[in-house]
């Protein structure tokens, strides 16, 4: 009987090792290539706004496809902040953020979103600031196997995210 035990213990420690241990490290390999690719993607749409000035409906419609084509699903933040030319006739002082001497006001997501439907183009100008974060709003495979397993532990949920942010260093024009 005894042996019987340790014998049913032992397949049950084989079959996790067989199987659900090669699972789980394909799902955290998936979720690292995942990784690389937004960081990427993010990386390369901020140096492409910082080094044309501006932000074409087409550009973010394909940021958004190459986002959407590692099989997850992303919640997008955009913050431009703009270089306030004169700060003292459009708005108050702290209503801005104020970097050195220089005053910035921010333009988010929606609103960004809602000039690239009506103008296709965002223009910015040189010394505008440019933030994009990426965040992942499903859970992958081996988010979901983590979290059964760190969920003794009480550790949090991994997510895929990535944030880069520059300074622009051409003035946009519409015509290019």
């Amino acid at each position: 009987m005894g042996d019987t035990f340790i014998t049913v213990i032992a397949i049950g420690l084989v079959a996790v090792l067989m199987f659900i241990f090669p699972v789980i490290t394909m799902a955290d390999r998936v979720d690292t290539v995942s990784q690389t690719d937004i960081d990427t993607l993010v990386s390369e749409l901020v140096n492409e706004i910082q080094t044309t000035g501006k932000l074409t409906s087409e550009r973010y419609s394909k940021f958004i496809e190459e986002l959407t084509s590692t099989g997850n699903t992303y919640d997008i933040n955009l913050e431009f902040k703009i270089l306030d030319e004169n700060p003292g006739k459009k708005r108050l002082q702290a209503d801005s953020d104020k970097i050195g001497e220089n005053v910035y006001y921010s333009v988010f997501t929606t609103q960004i979103e809602e000039k690239l439907v009506t103008d296709t183009v965002y223009q910015l100008k040189e010394g505008d600031i440019v933030m994009v974060s990426v965040k992942n709003t499903n859970l992958t495979l081996a988010q979901q196997m983590k979290s059964f397993l760190y969920s003794a532990v009480g550790a949090d949920i991994y997510t895929l995210q990535a944030s880069h942010s520059g300074l622009v260093t051409a003035t946009g024009n519409k015509a290019e």
